[in-house]
């Protein structure tokens, strides 16, 4: 398919245009003209740039891109080697962030969810991208936690009593410690996200909402495959998902 043509229906799809994000959504750095194969990862990194030039993609789809606000503009260094790396080889780079993340069908909060069997509730946080709900059943703090490690293949870091029975979760992948405070207005047992601060031990501490950290790339990685399976279907697009292991 063309490379406009995809570009027009991811942007349309992810509702890219209504978000306020920290890094331009959309196509980032423009390769060939016509998509047959894709490959998708959470972080354009060059470990992935380099396993898209092994399958001879002509797209490469990520959550993590590049230009973010505040970062030095200058095409130096790290940068200008990945995007060298695309330019050689006539590879697009497209990136979502918010809008992967806010997807109700298969952005990341919401392929979390379904990892984790988790009954999506309703939404909260900036843009309402972050989500809360309810357990299959309520498990002891320790056991979800064990849970949460199982099913995403990393240990998570967890605050609170672990002999406590928690049920009703919110959430919200990456960097979302964040909305910890916001998280624990809305009546829940524990709060999960992929990072942890300083400050989040003190205020699960203190609020008594336990709280779980997953993992930033793990919490990351199940959005932006299924979009990749999702184009493939819809267009016939080859596609590979490439995990570069993160422990972040």
């Amino acid at each position: 398919m063309l490379r406009n043509d995809l570009v027009a229906y991811l942007d349309a799809f992810l509702a890219a245009a209504t978000f306020r994000d920290y890094c331009p959504n959309g196509l980032q750095v423009e390769g060939r003209d016509h998509v047959g194969v894709i490959v998708t990862g959470v972080t354009a990194s060059a470990d992935l740039l380099d396993a898209a030039v092994s399958a001879r993609a002509d797209a490469v789809l990520v959550h993590h891109g590049y230009f973010w606000k505040g970062e030095d503009p200058r095409i130096t260094g790290m940068r200008r080697r990945r995007i060298a790396t695309l330019l050689a080889h006539g590879i697009n780079l497209l990136a979502y962030h918010l809008p992967l993340d806010a997807h109700p069908d298969i952005g990341n909060n919401a392929m979390l969810a379904r990892r984790l069997g988790i009954a999506v509730d309703g939404r909260f946080g900036e843009q309402n991208i972050g989500a809360y709900g309810v357990l299959e059943r309520p498990l002891r703090l320790d056991a979800f936690a064990a849970h949460v490690a199982s099913r995403l293949d990393r240990e998570p870091l967890i605050v609170g009593e672990p002999e406590r029975s928690v049920s009703r979760i919110a959430w919200c992948t990456g960097a979302a410690q964040g909305y910890f405070d916001e998280a624990a207005t809305l009546g829940v047992d524990v709060y999960l996200s992929g990072e942890a601060s300083e400050q989040t031990f003190h205020a699960a501490r203190e609020t008594g909402v336990a709280f779980v950290a997953a993992g930033h790339h793990a919490t990351e990685r199940y959005g932006v495959e299924a979009l990749g399976e999702h184009l493939a279907a819809r267009f016939g697009l080859e596609h590979h998902f490439v995990d570069i292991a993160n422990p972040v």
